[in-house]
């Protein structure tokens, strides 16, 4: 079953085209990388996908439904939920009290249950609360749950927001650079938590740089060259691929070294 589908995604900014027409689909309970040389398109694409950008033409369908060109504040309540690359964390803020928020969208208690802390919102918040906890206990920072956000290192304020947007119950999540700034044990802990994820029936989509991590955690791989899918495949094919070696050629002193290693 399809998760997710583009279709002949463009955008243009002025006369620079970012996207052009490009299409793929993922599959659920799959993950499903975006690759590509710095200025790919990358994240314009996921922008696209997310509502930040309206598309100049193209369409996108998420199940059955069309959600081109959605708000991004409503594809939450859709299943779709999406981390950064750069940190979106409130740091004056506990670890626990950042995860909570992603349950917002959810919550249905009214103004003035909450200005007279009934019951139900009590009972509410705690079941929020648990569940925030679990969360945390997934992606490895439960022992920070008391703490603030400030005290984090950033390897764990990475998988915070991981588990923030878990809070949102998902059935598809879209990590943009989720191992950027990790070091390589942090890194191999953010890869088995995709695999887990996917495993337990979560769709991923997945923008990054690491290679090693990329190649062990896909099972379909779609690049990106100057805005244009050059090639899509599962990890070995796209391993081989002479475009995709070619075009990563010069883009990052280690990038061909990372995909003869991965």
């Amino acid at each position: 079953m399809k998760s997710l589908e583009v279709k002949s995604l463009t955008k243009v900014f002025g006369g620079l085209h970012a996207v052009q027409d490009v299409s793929f689909a993922v599959r659920q309970g799959k993950v499903h990388s975006v690759i590509g040389p710095n200025g790919a398109g990358k994240t314009t694409l996921i922008n696209l996908i997310t509502g930040i950008y309206t598309p100049t033409s193209g369409q996108v369908l998420f199940g059955s439904q069309d959600i081109t060109g959605q708000a991004p504040q409503k594809l939450p309540a859709l299943g779709m939920a999406r981390t950064f690359q750069n940190l979106q964390v409130c740091m004056n803020m506990s670890a626990l009290d950042n995860v909570m928020v992603g349950a917002h969208l959810r919550q249905n208690s009214s103004l003035l249950a909450g200005l007279l802390s009934l019951p139900r919102l009590r009972k509410d918040d705690r079941a929020c609360r648990d569940e925030a906890l679990k969360a945390m206990a997934l992606v490895g920072v439960a022992s920070y749950a008391d703490a603030q956000a400030s005290q984090m290192s950033y390897g764990a304020l990475k998988r915070l927001e991981i588990a923030r947007a878990l809070m949102t119950r998902p059935s598809l999540m879209l990590m943009d650079e989720p191992a950027a700034g990790l070091n390589p044990t942090e890194t191999a802990e953010v890869g088995r938590l995709i695999r887990q994820l996917a495993d337990d029936g979560l769709t991923v989509v997945l923008v990054e740089h690491d290679m090693p991590l990329v190649m062990g955690v896909s099972d379909t791989i779609t690049v990106l060259d100057h805005g244009s899918k050059l090639a899509e495949g599962t990890p070995a094919e796209v391993r081989a691929n002479p475009q995709v070696i070619a075009a990563y050629l010069g883009a990052e002193a280690e990038t061909d070294q990372q995909l003869e290693a991965a």
